[in-house]
């Protein structure tokens, strides 16, 4: 009997969850862009996604617990120490988020995720990775990077040359948050992460829309007019979306157009994928 894993396509997010909190509303919901990542995914259309995380063991913890099964994805990779699970304060302002504070991932920057034997076994089944820079896991990017087909990663802001020089000859698609930028710098920008050693790279611009570039090809997308309620999560909607679609066979176009209907759909309910929990 051969020894070979057996492969197939699907998606392991590892990483970040937070509880975002409202403090306007008095509620909280849970987040994160790997956790947010994992959930959306399925919801627009993935049928095979995990998460591995850790969280702390209180109230916000078990909350992100309960929400990842709910939403049917399983507990089996995730983790949870004595600490506080990660938290973010926000408020909402016409229908768009302001980040107030937060306590820097709680447990995940104090113990940091690492990976063991049935990671790396779901990993070289499942084949795409996603991480963020939230995650608290750079040194383990290389080892995951060995046994995954893909791996795309949030950098979000980041923009410390020294980091990105580190960290993108890992990565085959690199997502970053770009409404600063004009036209001409996201160009000269999107350039450089290249050749910093990212395969792809995509720049999400909010109303903007998207810039995917790719095998020097640059293409961009516009949004999806939605029912604004909350934009949380909104920018991990189109990450999920696109590594939805990609994962499922789709070509560049349909699934960039899928990321942007998923971007908008995110925007029409609350928190990043809703389940609200009051906060005291």
């Amino acid at each position: 009997m051969s020894n070979a894993i057996s492969r197939q396509a699907g998606l392991v997010s590892i990483g970040d969850n937070v509880v975002d909190h409202y403090v306007d509303q008095r509620v909280y919901y849970p987040g994160g862009n790997a956790l947010n990542v994992a959930v959306l995914a399925r919801r627009f259309g993935l049928g095979d996604v995990a998460y591995v995380g850790l969280i702390g063991d209180d109230e916000e913890g078990s909350h992100v617990h309960s929400c990842l099964v709910a939403e049917g994805l399983s507990d089996t990779y995730l983790r949870q120490a004595k600490g506080e699970t990660g938290k973010a304060t926000v408020n909402i302002v016409d229908g768009d988020r302001v980040f107030i504070g937060s306590n820097e991932g709680g447990v995940r920057k104090r113990l940091m995720l690492r990976m063991d034997v049935d990671d790396i076994d779901l990993i070289s089944r499942l084949g795409h990775v996603h991480s963020s820079c939230f995650s608290y896991i750079e040194p383990e990017l290389p080892r995951i990077r060995a046994v995954s087909r893909e791996l795309s990663f949030d950098f979000s802001t980041e923009r410390d040359h020294e980091y990105l020089a580190a960290i993108c000859p890992l990565v085959t698609l690199a997502f970053f948050s770009g409404s600063d930028l004009s036209d001409g710098e996201t160009d000269a920008f999107i350039r450089e992460i290249h050749t910093f050693g990212a395969t792809a790279v995509c720049v999400t611009q909010g109303e903007r829309g998207a810039v995917f570039s790719e095998g020097g090809r640059v293409t961009r997308q516009g949004i999806v007019q939605a029912k604004l309620v909350d934009t949380m999560g909104a920018g991990d909607a189109f990450i999920a979306g696109l590594l939805a679609a990609r994962i499922n066979g789709a070509s560049l176009e349909p699934a960039l157009a899928h990321a942007a209907a998923s971007a908008a759909k995110a925007c029409e309910w609350p928190g990043a994928f809703g389940h609200p929990h009051p906060a005291e």
